[in-house]
């Protein structure tokens, strides 16, 4: 199952099997990833505002120090809608992103109802292409999930959705994610948000085979990533 892409200089390498996505937010963290066996980076900047666009700056710092793929936010501000301002200042940070070593982007978003916002995802997913893309947890805040998952589901170049089910984490959302799969939605699914190890075996009995992590391969956010939690994760889901 294709999941992620690693673009060297003359190559462009498919991942397989179970893919372990770790957010980074500087060149330690994306380092110790690398060490401890992840995948791919979900780079952001302010966790305090659950994951902001970072500076073009540190993906190019990223890219000098660590192989692994770059998946980079575009979100300007706390909270899923977008105004039109906004939409185009994030519009006009892609090339100088992908330039620095973007190999996809994060984004998704609301309209002010909770459904799906189209017009301005699309924006977005024109201006990020060829690049592949991650709708991420917005879809998890939208007023009615199925409708949500619909709309995600037909966007053209999408290669996962971040979802934990459940604006409350994974664990509350064990039966909207078992749906999902049972809808044919498995390959889509990077579960994260609040993701713990016994969620794992769950799962991956479900067929989710794509896992993202944060703040558990840390003390918290103030502390480095730990390399040796990172490899703990990867055993967890290439073993459970």
């Amino acid at each position: 199952m294709p999941y992620g892409v690693a673009k060297g200089p003359d190559t462009v390498r498919i991942m397989t099997g179970s893919l372990l996505e770790v957010i980074a937010l500087d060149v330690r963290d994306a380092v110790a990833a690398e060490e401890g066996g992840a995948d791919r980076l979900e780079v952001v900047a302010d966790m305090a505002s659950d994951g902001l666009t970072p500076s073009a700056d540190v993906v190019a710092a990223i890219a000098k120090e660590c192989g692994l793929p770059q998946m980079v936010m575009l979100r300007g501000g706390a909270g899923f809608t977008v105004t039109p301002r906004e939409l185009d200042r994030l519009r006009g940070t892609v090339k100088d992103l992908a330039a620095a070593g973007a190999a996809g982007f994060v984004f998704g978003f609301l309209t002010a109802d909770g459904s799906v916002d189209v017009e301005a995802t699309e924006t977005l997913i024109h201006a990020v292409a060829p690049l592949p893309w991650t709708f991420h947890r917005a879809v998890d805040h939208a007023a009615d999930l199925r409708a949500a998952w619909r709309a995600v589901r037909l966007l053209p170049n999408l290669a996962t959705v971040l979802t934990s089910g459940s604006p409350e984490g994974v664990g509350a959302g064990l039966g909207v994610l078992r749906a999902r799969t049972e809808a044919g939605d498995a390959a889509l699914v990077l579960a994260g948000g609040g993701l713990r190890g016994a969620h794992v075996p769950v799962l991956l009995d479900y067929g989710i085979r794509a896992f993202h992590v944060g703040s558990a391969v840390r003390g918290s956010w103030d502390d480095p990533m730990d390399p040796a939690r990172v490899r703990e994760w990867r055993m967890l889901v290439d073993h459970a």
